[in-house]
Order: C-alpha cells, then sequence, then structure tokens
C-alpha cells in the first residue's frame, strides 16, 4: 500500500526522492517523509498529509539556507496500518544512534514480541508502528556485525509480507528486500533506484531487475550492486528489463488530474488491449476449451470485469465457470480440480489477495493465466500464461482505463475460443472510435456536468441492471462510493422486490443501465417500480426512454460491448461529482492504489 523510494549516485537525492515520492503518492497520502545523506549532514523530514505538505518543508528549509542536498536517500509516502497519521509515525524510521534509517510497506506481524526483546536490552521506541523494530534490532545486531550481515539477520527475524529499504549513514550503503510486497530496481547512468513502481523513477531510468521475494539488494556505490537470495545464499545474477512505457504516460500533462486524463485514453486503451500476441492469445484459448471449467479472481474494480467474464463464458461459450473475490476464494478451492482453468486478474499485479488465491490454487496444481498491467510484477512472475492488459501507467487510485482494458480483453479471449479472434479484435476497434467521439461531444459532456451538480448533493443512490449490465451496475456503485463519498448500491433489476424497494423514497436517484436485449423490457418495468414510488430515474443507455427524469444517451451497441459502452459516462459522472464536492478523484481518502497488505 505504502510508497517506497530509494536513491544512490550522482545526482541530487532531494530531487529525485520528492520526485518519486510525488510519483507513488496513489499507493499512500496520510503521511510523507525523506531521509537524504551527505557527507557532513543527515536530513530527516517528515509531515502528515498529502507529499505536498512534505514539499512545502523541503522548500521552506531550502530557503533558509539550510544545505539540504545529498547523493543518498530514502523516501516514502505512508497507508497508515499501525499507528494514526503522526508525524512520529510517518517514515522513515530510525534506530536509537539515528545511523540506521528505514522505509517500509507491508506489516511485520511479530513486531509485538521483537520490541519486547528490544526494549529490554535498552531500545527507546518514538512510534506505536511495528515498523520501528526493524531499524533498531539492525543497529542490535551492528554491535557485533557488519550492515549487511546486520540486515540479513534481522530480514530473516521478520514474519509477515514486506518491502523494506535500510538506510545506512556510517558506510553510506542501501539494503532492500522484498517478501510479497512490490519493489523494483532501477539502473540509470548516474545511480541506481528502489521503488515500490517503476514510474518512480521513470525519468531518470527505463532499465529495470525485478526483485523476488527473499532477494536482497545491496548498493555498494553508485553502480556496483549485489543481489542475493536470502533462503538459497546465492548472490544471482537477474535479467535487465526494459520498460516500454514513457515518462509522459506518467505524467498529468495539460489535464487537472489523473482521473480525467485517464479516461480520455481509454479510446486507445482499448485498441492497445487488443493488440495480443496471436501465439499466446491462442494457447490460452486452447487451455480453456480443454479445461472442464473456468473460474475467474480478483478484487475491486479487476472482480467486475471477472463477474462479466463469468456472464459472457457461461452464457457464450456453455462453460462452467465460476468467480470469486480474491479474498474468498479459499471457499471454492476444494470444489475445483486440475482440469480447472483459473483466470486471475489484477491491474498491479501485487495485489496480496490475489497473488494468495494464485499460489492456493497452483498448490493444487491448477494452470493460471493473468490478465495484467505491471510487466514483471509477482503475478506475472508466478503464473503460467499472462495476458498483458496493455493500459500505460495508471496513477488515480480509482480504476479507470484499466478496467476496459480488462473488460475488453476478456472479450477478445471470447471471441478467440470461439474462433473469430479477428472479428473480435474489429470490434473492439470499432468501439474505441464510438467511445472516443464520445469522449469529445461537448453536449454529452455537459450533460454529464449537470447530472454532477444535481448529484452532489444526494447522500444515497441505487443503481440497477439485468444481465450483462449487471457487473456495470457494481462497478457504478464501486465508482460512486469511492470517488464521491455518496452512498450508492447496486442490485439486479430482478431482486427489486425482494426487499429493495422499501428503501425508495420521493427524490431517491436510482441508475438504470440499459442495452439493447432480450432484458431491456424487464429492465423498464423495474425502472417504472421504482419511479411510482417517487424514485427520480436516470437513464444510461442507446435510447432516450421519455418517462425517465434524467437520460444518458450512448452509441447503440450489441450486448457485449455494452459492457464497455456503459462505463465511461459513469466514470465521467464519479469525477464531476467529486469536484462539486471539492474532492481530490485521484486521491479519495482512506484508498490506496495498490492493496499489499490484508
Amino acid at each position: 500500500m505504502c510508497g517506497i523510494i530509494a536513491y544512490k549516485g550522482k545526482e541530487n537525492a532531494v530531487q529525485i526522492v520528492m520526485d518519486g515520492l510525488r510519483h507513488l503518492e496513489y499507493r499512500g497520502y496520510d503521511s510523507a517523509g525523506l531521509c537524504v545523506v551527505s557527507k557532513n549532514k543527515t536530513f530527516l523530514i517528515k509531515k502528515t498529509g498529502k507529499v505536498e505538505n512534505l514539499l512545502r518543508e523541503v522548500k521552506k528549509k531550502q530557503a533558509h539556507d539550510e544545505m539540504l542536498e545529498g547523493e543518498i536517500g530514502i523516501g516514502h509516502s505512508r497507508w497508515a496500518t499501525h499507528g494514526s497519521v503522526t508525524e512520529a509515525n510517518a517514515h522513515p524510521h530510525f534506530s536509537c544512534d539515528q545511523k540506521i534509517f528505514v522505509v517500509h510497506n507491508g506489516i511485520v506481524e511479530n513486531y509485538e514480541s521483537l520490541k519486547e526483546e528490544l526494549v529490554k536490552k535498552g531500545h527507546r521506541f518514538v512510534s506505536e508502528t511495528d515498523t520501528e523494530v526493524i531499524p533498531h534490532l539492525i543497529e542490535e545486531y551492528r554491535k557485533k556485525y557488519s550492515f549487511v550481515i546486520s540486515c540479513e539477520k534481522t530480514f530473516n527475524r521478520l514474519d509477515g509480507l514486506f518491502a523494506i529499504v535500510v538506510l545506512d549513514k556510517e558506510t553510506g550503503q542501501i539494503i532492500g528486500t522484498r517478501k510479497g510486497s512490490p519493489l523494483v530496481m532501477g539502473i540509470g547512468n548516474q545511480g541506481l533506484f528502489l521503488a515500490s513502481d517503476i514510474p518512480a523513477f521513470l525519468d531518470k531510468t527505463n532499465k529495470v531487475i525485478f526483485l523476488d521475494d527473499g532477494d536482497m539488494v545491496h548498493f555498494i556505490n553508485n553502480q556496483e550492486y549485489i543481489i542475493r537470495n536470502l533462503i538459497s545464499k546465492k548472490t544471482l545474477k537477474k535479467k535487465i528489463n526494459i520498460i516500454k512505457w514513457t515518462k509522459e504516460e506518467a505524467e498529468k500533462g495539460k489535464y487537472p488530474h489523473f482521473m480525467i486524463k485517464e479516461i480520455k485514453e481509454i479510446p486507445e486503451v482499448i485498441k492497445k488491449a487488443a493488440w495480443q500476441d496471436k501465439k499466446t492469445l491462442k494457447s490460452v484459448a486452447n487451455l480453456i476449451k480443454k479445461s472442464s471449467s473456468v473460474f475467474f479472481v480478483a478484487c475491486g474494480t479487476a472482480g467486475h470485469s471477472c463477474l462479466a467474464g463469468q456472464y459472457l463464458f457461461s452464457s457464450l461459450l456453455g462453460r462452467r465457470t465460476g468467480f470469486s473475490v480474491a479474498s474468498e476464494f479459499k471457499n471454492f478451492l476444494p470444489a475445483l480440480d486440475k482440469k480447472t482453468l483459473l483466470i486471475a486478474v489484477s491491474q498491479s499485479g501485487e495485489t496480496i489477495d490475489t497473488l494468495e488465491a494464485v499460489r492456493m490454487a497452483k498448490e493444487k496444481g491448477i494452470k493460471v493465466v493473468s490478465l495484467v498491467n505491471v510487466m514483471g510484477s509477482t503475478l506475472t512472475r508466478i503464473s503460467d500464461y499472462v495476458l498483458m492488459i496493455n493500459a500505460g501507467p495508471e496513477k488515480c487510485v480509482l480504476a479507470t482505463k484499466s478496467y476496459l482494458a480488462q473488460l475488453s480483453l476478456i472479450i477478445l479471449i471470447l471471441f478467440a475460443v470461439l474462433d473469430k479472434h479477428s472479428e473480435g479484435e474489429r470490434e473492439l476497434k470499432k468501439i474505441s472510435r464510438q467511445i472516443g467521439l464520445l469522449l469529445e461531444d461537448k453536449k454529452f459532456i455537459a450533460q454529464i456536468k449537470q447530472l454532477a451538480k444535481k448529484l452532489s448533493s444526494v447522500d444515497h443512490l441505487f443503481v440497477i441492471g439485468r444481465s450483462y449490465n449487471y457487473p456495470t451496475t457494481l462497478e457504478t456503485a464501486l465508482k460512486i462510493k469511492e470517488g464521491c463519498y455518496v452512498h450508492a448500491e447496486a442490485f439486479a433489476g430482478g431482486e427489486l422486490k425482494h426487499g429493495v424497494i422499501a428503501l425508495i423514497e420521493k427524490g431517491t436517484p436510482c441508475i438504470i443501465h440499459l442495452s439493447k436485449s432480450e432484458e431491456e423490457e424487464n429492465t423498464l418495468i423495474n425502472a417504472m417500480e421504482l419511479q411510482s414510488r417517487g424514485a427520480y430515474i436516470i437513464g444510461i443507455g442507446p435510447e432516450k426512454k421519455k418517462d425517465f427524469d434524467f437520460f444518458i444517451t450512448v452509441p447503440e451497441v450489441s450486448e457485449i460491448f455494452s459492457l464497455l459502452m456503459n462505463v465511461p459516462p459513469i466514470q465521467l459522472l464519479s469525477y464531476y461529482i467529486a469536484l462539486e464536492k471539492g474532492i481530490d478523484p485521484d486521491k479519495p481518502r482512506n484508498l490506496a492504489k495498490s492493496v499489499t497488505v490484508k
């Protein structure tokens, strides 16, 4: 969840760390901090709130002629787990002698026993966090051992899943390790980097080494490093990967927020999702054909794309298809066998519950296909087959373009299983053009803004849909909840009479998703049932209905592709409601982009 950046090189570490934190803030923005070491001084600055607060404090110190610079530094943006949001709990944390500084993403499960042991030995703790045991434990080992051995012994004593970077003031060296949480290494012309995600240093280098669990990397100097595995004790020579993302893709550019930029990128993203290696796609299609059943697993927005996949594969392929949110997957595992194919979907490829589900499946001998956005992520490395969704960097916490990319790829797989790959590719390119025109339609945007203004004052709303529109209703409710802080619930239209309709009062907003299908008439009946009880009826679909209070018209497409067409309006609606309410749409409260802890 938290964001880590570290640098050792020839350039100003203050600027590099601050730029890195700015790119990682989507991972957590409860607090932020940095530690920079120069030849004569160590600078440690921590602030609660967004990275912007830390940047202001850094600039204030620089304005007072403090020589705030150095060539080695670490930084952290926090999503609070242990301990409240205070400067004392912000990272980096440090040892009693303030020579060891640590940033950490994850949870140290046995921190209480370690802390008790260290307190008995005279260590003084100043925070409520689990992280603080790490620098103190390294300090304790340092009384007998070198910096490297002290880190190695400390890492081996920690229970849980984590990514850790340690800075040693005495030697000017950096050591990092990972176990279940992401940590990638960058190799630049002017120095070495460690970070939770590639965009943190993408403006400096596109040369990346993906660290595996148990790997420990030691930055000896600006270009020299050693990677050892803590389990095998072997020194490793790891492949250097060239990342194709550009630094421009990771910047807002002319847009005020990443969310609107990423929504506007959807047409191109759909086309890129359709650009798949035909050989790999055919292999995946054959796996589906040969399997006794298919089971989808994911979390959050990716889970809604999987639910859509369950509907498509069940109804159009006649395949026995299941779906579970990843955190509940263990309850379904006993019913799966080696002939089942598991399809895991994750934007980051680091979602902890999805990774655990995949590992459980593989232990049972089940083949795994993953649909992922981040090359080299953990999920790509533990899966049997990987298809990249090709959405590019997504910085807004709310998933927008990645959701359309996931849906597009699932639809493409469907066509490939039907031996109609070329047709699927053509249809996806066609709908990308239609969505592109819609997003540039000024009347359409004005209509969305008008509705956003009306809904910005409501406390709750409901979303209704049937058939393939049902997953879209769930995604609509999620976008309204997480982006606008409005209570929103989604229901299959047929469930209205089973309790939901009791909640409808005069003026209650209800969004109805429609598409040209055999379920359209039943959905319209549901809409009228709601309206007769005083609800304010909002429609999204291809043909304006006269009895609706507000209707957003989208191009008419086949029912399959309504999964794509009906989504951009609700993403835009969430964005503009957030603006009306003064909410930062990129960084909603209490959330982080990549959920890497339990």
